[in-house]
């Protein structure tokens, strides 16, 4: 299987934000598990919160800004590239949530860029049996990657300074 390609586009000023070694690996950990997937390309970009809410409202129709938006790619017929699509994670939310739900940022970060990908694959959670496979499949490659279940809320003491929990609702 090849590496993911990523093009990491930082659009802030900010501390704590993934490195290019994180991004591949998270994303390749996803990949990993589709062994068919030829797309291996993609956008990960950080972004402060007018940008997110902007494209939360034009794209969601939710005026406020998320920790992260995902735009698959679609090809036209009969074209085969290998791009995903894109990722924009609002570093504000994610770092607001990271401290709220006690968790590491770099672990919040891990859950948000897998889970991101697993939508740029076409995952989704909109009905309860497919957020339970999707949280499910979240869940293992965090596990693999050492990270505690995202899902489980984690005390005031056994978190560090910089940490994170995600909601089920809009990871």
């Amino acid at each position: 299987m090849r590496p993911p390609l990523i093009d990491r586009q930082v659009a802030l000023g900010a501390e704590g934000l993934p490195s290019q070694g994180e991004l591949e690996a998270w994303v390749h950990a996803v990949l990993a598990h589709h062994a068919a997937e030829s797309r291996h390309e993609l956008t990960v970009r950080f972004v402060d919160t007018a940008e997110s809410q902007a494209l939360n409202r034009d794209y969601r129709g939710r005026d406020r800004p998320t920790n992260v938006l995902s735009f698959p790619f679609e090809a036209p017929p009969g074209i085969a590239l290998p791009l995903l699509g894109d990722l924009v994670i609002c570093h504000p939310v994610v770092a607001r949530e990271a401290v709220e739900q006690r968790k590491p940022l770099v672990e919040h970060y891990a859950h948000l860029v897998i889970h991101g990908t697993l939508h740029l694959l076409g995952y989704d959670h909109i009905d309860e049996a497919e957020a339970e496979a999707m949280e499910r499949l979240e869940r293992e490659l965090l596990a693999e990657l050492a990270i505690p279940d995202p899902y489980v809320p984690r005390s005031a003491t056994s978190a560090s300074s910089a940490d994170s929990d995600n909601e089920r609702t809009d990871p």
